[in-house]
Order: C-alpha cells, then sequence, then structure tokens
C-alpha cells in the first residue's frame, strides 16, 4: 500500500508536466495573447492611474462606459463584494470592484 501511494505521489508532477499551453491560433479570439505596447511613446492598454478620482462614487454601467474610454481600456470586469476572480494578466482590461453598497473600492488594470 505504501508502494503505491509513494509511486503516486512521485506520478503527479509527471502528469502535471504533460499539460499544454494552446498557442494563439487555436485559442478562440477572447483569450489570445495580446501584444500591448509598452512604452509611453506607444501608449499602454489601461491606464488605471487616470481614473482613481472615481473609487467611492457609486457603480453604474455609465461610470464603467465613461472610466473604459478615459483608461483606454478595451474590457471591463466588474467585481462584486466577497467574489473569486482569475488572476489572469489581460493589459487591456480595467478592473472596478465595489463594495455592498455599490461603492467602487478599486480601480486596476489587468
Amino acid at each position: 500500500m505504501q508502494k503505491l501511494q509513494t509511486l503516486s505521489i512521485l506520478a503527479l508532477p509527471l502528469l502535471i508536466g504533460c499539460a499544454t499551453v494552446q498557442d494563439n491560433e487555436n485559442r478562440s479570439p477572447k483569450d489570445r495573447v495580446v501584444e500591448v505596447p509598452m512604452t509611453p511613446e506607444q501608449g499602454f492598454g489601461c491606464q488605471a492611474d487616470t481614473v482613481q478620482y472615481a473609487i467611492g462614487q457609486i457603480a453604474t454601467a455609465q461610470l464603467g462606459g465613461k472610466l473604459v474610454k478615459e483608461t483606454g481600456a478595451e474590457l471591463l470586469r466588474w467585481i462584486p463584494p466577497r467574489t473569486a476572480v482569475t488572476m489572469d494578466y489581460r493589459a487591456e482590461r480595467l478592473n472596478i470592484s465595489y463594495d455592498d453598497d455599490m461603492r467602487v473600492t478599486l480601480i486596476s488594470c489587468g
């Protein structure tokens, strides 16, 4: 029995190593990797520092649309209180967290 457990533990890294990452051609359009300019001259995918004034405001669709335009983001993700979110980084995405009172608590890109 102990040998079987030991083999199972040793085999786990091998199975994990078999996982593959799809390239852009095999991904759906929304999951493709996008090159984002990385110099101020070219601009960035999203600039959340320009909209920090909105923290404390009521989270509405109108506010979200305004912040997307002002940050240069292409995507908007609302993050309700106590909600788990994926940790994937998307430079073109604006994240807006809000509390139980619908007040914006955090604005970030990624």
